[in-house]
């Protein structure tokens, strides 16, 4: 048992609707753990100066899984208590860091985003590690990044066996191509985008794709990028997901084919 909160306090940067691409993604593709789940938990893992992303993932829970508890952790006591006229039924703050201390209780999902990323590398899968370990039955942690204004994110998906995927996801006109994401990948990846690297043959790949589908552009970026996703997997990368979420900008793909090349 850990006496006080695993972790260091981070800038806390965050703003109204900053994590709405991530949020859509949880609620579209993993909402059905919580409607099936006797204790459909999710922690949000350092929510930062304000709850408000805390807050919107709760809401946007409750629209798909109506039993959803939200339990909103972090490190500096003070965000804590800013936090708490926030409370209602199903949603609550409080102190915590990466051992999740919510006896008796193990999340379902786990949302940490913009958190790792001001870690240094090393200390990533330690805390992985730590993280995949409160999870409940078939739960799934999400490790994210994204930029300011949450039209750039990327996030690794975790379950209890390690990581599971990769997601990018961007909004059309904040892109020129694929690899523009590169700058907001997670920590364990943004240096890895480099020669010899499997996540820098994938977005070199995607680039590629994209050029290729430049005959659909004059029917607009969302047909390109459709396009582009399905040369991808054609060409035998083992993306996850449909034309469904390719359509919203988002793709995702089996974390075996972008690891670091020294695991």
């Amino acid at each position: 048992m850990h006496s006080r909160p695993v972790g260091t306090v981070t800038r806390g940067t965050t703003g109204h609707n900053r994590l709405r691409r991530v949020d859509r993604w949880l609620t579209a593709t993993q909402g059905h753990r919580l409607r099936c789940a006797v204790d459909p938990l999710v922690v949000d893992l350092g929510y930062g100066a304000h709850p408000a992303t805390a807050v919107e993932l709760f809401t946007r829970l409750r629209a798909v899984a109506p039993r959803t508890e939200v339990v909103g952790l972090e490190i500096e006591p003070d965000r804590v208590r800013r936090a708490l006229p926030l409370r209602r039924t199903g949603l609550d703050f409080r102190l915590g860091g990466f051992e999740v201390p919510l006896p008796g209780r193990r999340p379902v999902l786990l949302r940490a985003f913009n958190v790792l990323r001001q870690y240094p590398v090393d200390e990533v899968p330690g805390h992985w590690d730590l993280l995949r370990s409160r999870l409940g039955p078939g739960g799934l942690a999400v490790d994210g990044t994204c930029d300011e204004l949450g039209r750039r994110a990327t996030w690794v998906t975790l379950d209890a066996d390690g990581p599971v995927s990769l997601t990018l996801s961007a909004k059309f006109t904040a892109v020129e191509r694929p690899s523009d994401v590169a700058e907001r990948l997670p920590k364990v990846l943004i240096h890895r985008n480099v020669p010899g690297e499997a996540v820098h043959r994938f977005l070199q790949a995607f680039d590629r794709c994209w050029e290729e589908a430049a005959a659909v552009a004059s029917f607009g970026r969302r047909q390109r990028f459709l396009h582009a996703c399905a040369a991808m997997r054609r060409a035998g990368w083992p993306l996850l997901d449909s034309p469904a979420r390719w359509r919203l900008g988002e793709v995702t793909v089996a974390w075996s084919a972008v690891a670091p090349a020294d695991g």
